[in-house]
């Protein structure tokens, strides 16, 4: 039996609508902020802005001074204020705790996740870690409080993906958080009021994995898994930017 033109166009638009991942006339994000961790700094999101310009977005890094959480958020907010339109924001590891804190304001749209913390109002990074350790035991801290990760162990802990002379090169750039910044309890979790994704990488050592499927499950948040390390954004940059997408193109401008 043949379908009549009216059944044919009425099953189209449904598909269409099933399909379409915008509004009528919306448009994708095209802002991207993108804040790091600790022990890293911004350049090792090379691969990741590189590939994420080349299709067109707007890709600012910011790089917090990791101080005290407040002043994490301040140049956070000070990086969105700059952007023409709204961003989605994107967190790796303790630099998921400040997009949690800074995505509340009206120019952000998204939060995007990378093996990154999601806490809820209340919780401090290490009292996360602390319920769900992670596998790694090297992190070790300065006699004037400010945090770094053994280099001795760096390379299986956190960036075992990376050639080793990569790895190495990491282990002896580190950039040292403030003990505090770990400890500061988050006050209005963004992902309460706005959609966010997770990657969370499976064989991460600086972060447990099921303690970021708990965080990203109680969040709501649409979950990707990566065989992958801690180092994910440097050692599997077409993923990352594969949910960077993904979420841009669910939020319409």
């Amino acid at each position: 039996m043949q379908l009549t033109i009216n059944a044919v166009s009425l099953a189209g638009a449904a598909l269409l609508a099933l399909t379409a991942p915008l509004p009528a006339g919306a448009e994708p994000i095209r802002n991207v902020v993108i804040v790091h961790g600790a022990l890293v700094d911004g350049s090792g999101w090379r691969g990741v802005y590189d590939r994420l310009t080349d299709r067109g977005y707007n890709v600012t890094i910011v790089q917090p001074p990791m101080t005290t959480l407040a002043d994490d958020v301040a140049a956070t907010h000070r990086v969105l204020e700059l952007q023409d339109g709204p961003s989605v924001l994107v967190g790796h590891s303790y630099g998921g705790m400040i997009i949690t804190e800074a995505g509340t304001t009206d120019d952000v749209a998204g939060l995007v996740y990378i093996a990154a913390f999601q806490p809820d109002e209340g919780e401090t990074l290490a009292g996360l870690a602390g319920k769900t350790p992670p596998a790694t035991t090297g992190i070790k801290a300065t006699s004037d409080g400010f945090l770094y990760l053994d280099p001795a162990v760096f390379a299986a802990d956190f960036a075992a993906d990376l050639p080793a002379a990569d790895a190495e090169f990491l282990a002896h750039s580190q950039v040292f958080p403030a003990t505090v910044t770990f400890e500061t309890k988050i006050s209005t979790p963004s992902w309460k009021t706005k959609p966010s994704w997770a990657l969370i990488p499976g064989k991460d050592r600086a972060i447990n994995p099921d303690l970021m499927r708990e965080m990203a499950e109680r969040a709501g948040s649409k979950v990707e898994e990566i065989d992958a390390s801690h180092a994910v954004f440097i050692s599997r940059p077409d993923a990352v930017v594969a949910i960077i997408e993904d979420a841009a193109n669910a939020l319409a401008d």
